[in-house]
């Protein structure tokens, strides 16, 4: 849905909260706090009074929607517009579209990777799955340092972040502190996501990875002497990986350690229902918590 559909379909703050509703409730009210399906409706606040408990409630009652004061039809705009951008929208921009300042626009797109969070999706990963490192972080001035040459790849201070996607399918991405990026750490990431019974692992020469092959058929690219060997690639992560650099680079520009998690749960959403007929919606959905 983009954003002239938007203005077509939810023109007013009453169509917005008749939506949510039926998203929601299926137009049958549930008190938030009791469970209770016994209320008064109070059209002139567009608020609910419970019966059973004794108080008042929204629809947007533990929503991302709760105790804002942007108006309904901003909030669906700020979702259009981040779920169309292909390589993310920055904060200042999001908020020069919905005529909003930084801040504002900033804590409505962190509400909205709320919604995309990597914990809804507990489906194991199968068949032929890709696995791979990559590193996230600013590169050090020179001159600026402890004199010390620049290391790249596994040598960095950057920020280490592991993914494992599968052939046409979705992808799983999490960021490892340095420390932990060891066999015993990515023998767990792959026990958590991994159907080790069904699929075939795909990895590079890491020694981290040699634990595997205990768990599951395990093939290695040797990046040192070959990048394909028939389906033996990683080419698929690595394309991931290079449109989550070019987002945070080019859009977001810097991202703290804190935030990181969230900036990663939105990529991967991304990609895993980028062909969904209805992503919107379905983001929409996950808001509300149904």
């Amino acid at each position: 849905m983009n954003i002239v559909s938007v203005y077509k379909i939810f023109p007013t703050e009453k169509d917005c909260l008749s939506h949510i509703e039926k998203v929601r409730w299926n137009n049958k009210p549930k008190c938030p706090y009791c469970q209770s399906s016994n209320q008064t409706a109070l059209p002139k606040e567009s608020r609910y009074h419970c019966n059973n408990c004794n108080t008042t409630f929204s629809v947007t009652v533990g929503t991302i929607f709760h105790h804002t004061h942007v108006p309904l039809q901003k909030w669906f705009l700020a979702l259009s517009l981040v779920l169309n951008a292909k390589k993310v929208i920055s904060a200042r921009q999001l908020g020069r579209d919905l005529m909003v300042n930084k801040d504002t626009a900033w804590r409505m797109a962190m509400k909205i990777r709320q919604a995309m969070t990597q914990q809804a999706q507990r489906e194991l990963l199968t068949g032929v799955v890709e696995m791979d490192e990559t590193y996230i972080g600013g590169k050090p001035r020179r001159g600026c340092g402890d004199g010390t040459p620049l290391k790249r790849g596994r040598g960095t201070k950057k920020t280490p972040v592991v993914g494992m996607i599968e052939r046409e399918g979705q992808i799983r991405a999490k960021v490892v502190k340095h420390k932990k990026l060891n066999i015993k750490t990515l023998n767990s990431l792959v026990r958590e996501n991994v159907d080790t019974e069904n699929t075939t692992l795909i990895t590079d020469e890491y020694r981290g990875y040699f634990g595997i092959k205990r768990l599951m058929p395990h093939k290695v690219v040797d990046h040192t002497v070959w990048y394909v060997n028939g389906d033996a690639h990683t080419n698929n992560i690595e394309s991931f990986w290079a449109l989550l650099k070019r987002g945070i680079v080019g859009q977001y520009h810097k991202v703290s350690l804190r935030y990181l998690p969230k900036y990663i749960d939105e990529f991967c959403f991304r990609h895993n229902y980028r062909k969904h007929e209805d992503i919107f919606g379905l983001t929409l959905q996950r808001a509300m918590g149904v």
